[in-house]
């Protein structure tokens, strides 16, 4: 179930929503950046979400072997 809310933003903000986010995607955009801060996640899942992201998992592995390499060639 959603409930609607009154926000009082300063007046660039409110634009600058409008304009980067657009009109009809300004309270999913809030949602989704507050969600994370009021509401339990579900660890679990977040993973599963994640993982199903194929070129964040292909960097997040880039990044790893990449590391790995470094650490190899580091002066002992």
């Amino acid at each position: 179930m959603q409930k609607k809310l009154t926000v009082t933003l300063d007046e660039q903000v409110y634009a600058g929503l409008h304009k980067v986010i657009g009109r009809r995607r300004i309270s999913q955009f809030i949602e989704s950046m507050v969600r994370p801060h009021v509401v339990p996640a579900d660890i679990a899942e977040a993973y599963r979400e994640m993982a199903a992201e194929e070129d964040r998992e292909a960097e997040a592995l880039e990044w790893s072997e990449a590391t790995l390499e470094d650490v190899a060639d580091a002066a002992r």
